[in-house]
């Protein structure tokens, strides 16, 4: 390929961020993506793009130097896949363990785990429900077939499907009695004070966004919310964190340090607008991953799987200081 590559942006495209959609198109990582925009060798409507993350817009013309994203792909064809979005789940979902009663994968950043009202495509579920047809009427939502729990779509990390209606009660129970152990690593902004901490903001839903809103003491409306911590690791302007959290609220986490004045890194739902928003853009997702998740089976056993971050996160890491 010697001529530039030209990409027509259609209504089904627009919206999408554009370093997520390249990345797709030319089989790159995101990562890739990103330096090349650097370099300026992308160009939107014959301009230079201003953000990694500029939202695409119907009808707009992408031209990309096809050289340049055909030597960055035959350099890193082995470590493509680890910067996988939800375009392609069936390539990027990693299956962590196969039980008669349950499954155990590792969900991509990108991903919705289930379809939500608009039936979006591309969801986890989707997935599972072409390798694992037994789980269509597992669960109490046809829309959730096997779901006992979730992550949001810009978290990667553990997640634990059942694949029988026993074992969809059995983990339920666990949920509803806090008796599985899931923990997140987690990068914020800012520095975290406490070595150790507890967030007990309780929550609700924001009455003017389409977010939880963390008050300062009960109403009507709320709902109890228990977020642990441990600092990890502390960078000058950043706090890695190990998260447990004790309730499973939407957006649980995110809200939380959010309010707690330490926003998660790559948070395009509740972050600071007055803040620079250099770091996130160059690392394009959430700093959110769970790395860990022990329940007990229908054997009484515990069970415990371990999944390291992804290759995207442990490089950004190495970029802070």
């Amino acid at each position: 390929m010697t001529s530039p590559t030209k990409i027509l942006i259609g209504p089904e495209d627009a919206g999408n961020r554009l370093d997520v959609f390249l990345s797709e198109k030319l089989a790159l990582s995101r990562s890739q993506v990103q330096k090349m925009i650097e370099h300026e060798q992308i160009q939107v409507d014959g301009k230079l793009p201003k953000k990694f993350g500029d939202k695409l817009k119907n009808g707009s013309e992408i031209t990309c130097d096809s050289r340049q994203s055909e030597e960055f792909a035959s350099k890193t064809k082995k470590t493509a896949d680890d910067y996988r979005d939800s375009h392609s789940p069936a390539v990027a979902i990693k299956i962590i363990a196969e039980a008669p009663d349950y499954i155990v994968l590792d969900k991509p950043t990108g991903t919705l785990t289930h379809p939500t009202m608009a039936k979006e495509k591309n969801a986890l579920t989707e997935f599972l429900l072409k390798k694992y047809p037994e789980i269509k009427k597992v669960g109490e939502d046809t829309i959730r077939p096997g779901i006992v729990h979730r992550l949001d779509k810009e978290a990667s990390g553990l997640l634990v499907v059942a694949r029988t209606q026993k074992m969809f009660e059995h983990l339920k129970n666990q949920f509803k009695n806090h008796t599985i152990d899931k923990e997140y690593m987690v990068l914020v902004h800012g520095k975290v004070a406490k070595d150790w901490g507890e967030i007990n903001f309780p929550l609700r839903r924001s009455k003017t966004e389409a977010r939880m809103a963390a008050v300062p003491s009960d109403d009507a409306d709320t709902k109890e919310a228990k977020t642990e911590f441990l600092v990890e690791k502390r960078f000058i302007n950043f706090t890695l964190l190990k998260v447990k959290i004790h309730t499973g609220r939407m957006h649980q986490i995110r809200a939380h340090f959010f309010a707690y004045g330490n926003p998660v890194v790559g948070d395009e739902l509740y972050l600071n607008k007055k803040q620079k928003r250099t770091w996130d853009e160059k690392l394009g997702r959430l700093f959110l991953h769970c790395t860990k998740l022990e329940f007990t089976d229908l054997q009484n056993e515990k069970q415990n799987f371990e999944s390291p971050l992804p290759v995207a996160l442990s490089e950004f890491l190495k970029l802070l200081k």
